[in-house]
């Protein structure tokens, strides 16, 4: 009796963990890859022509943001121009280091500050062109969600 108390302790806590674990990732996994429209991992200078990055992808009706990974290494300022039959966008963003502070020490997230928010009037090819302005060595990702 007391061997079978001791395996339905172990059992009920692990199905517990497994249950909670699918039903975090059914509910995370599947919207958060749908939504992204573009994205781009800028980490080899190769990637650029001309010191700046070129692509085109299509895009439907609707309204999206920008999403960035960026790190202290990213370029300062990340020009980005989005062009298409009847939209046309651009935004200067600008890097900016946001300190937090521990008990023992501080430290530094990134973010590119600037509009982040566009509306696209219908469905269309659109061109992006992304100038880091000099600064090819340093990585940041660009994504466009569905918002």
């Amino acid at each position: 009796m007391h061997v079978i108390m001791n395996k339905k302790i172990i059992i009920i806590p692990v199905i517990l963990i497994i249950v909670i674990g699918i039903i975090g990732f059914s509910s995370d996994g599947p919207d958060v890859e749908n939504s992204i429209v573009f994205h781009v991992t800028l980490a080899d200078p190769n990637l650029y022509v001309n010191g700046e990055y070129a692509d085109s992808f299509t895009i439907q009706k609707g309204d999206y943001i920008f999403r960035f990974v960026p790190n202290g290494s990213s370029p300062k300022i990340l020009s980005i121009i989005l062009s298409g039959d009847t939209f046309d966008f651009s935004e200067d963003f600008e890097l900016v280091g946001i300190p937090h502070q521990t008990e023992i020490s501080e430290y530094f997230t990134w973010d590119y500050v600037g509009e982040k928010k566009i509306s696209i009037s219908e469905m269309q090819e659109i061109s992006i062109m992304i100038n880091p302005n000099g600064e090819t060595m340093g990585s940041v990702s660009v994504d466009i969600l569905e918002n």
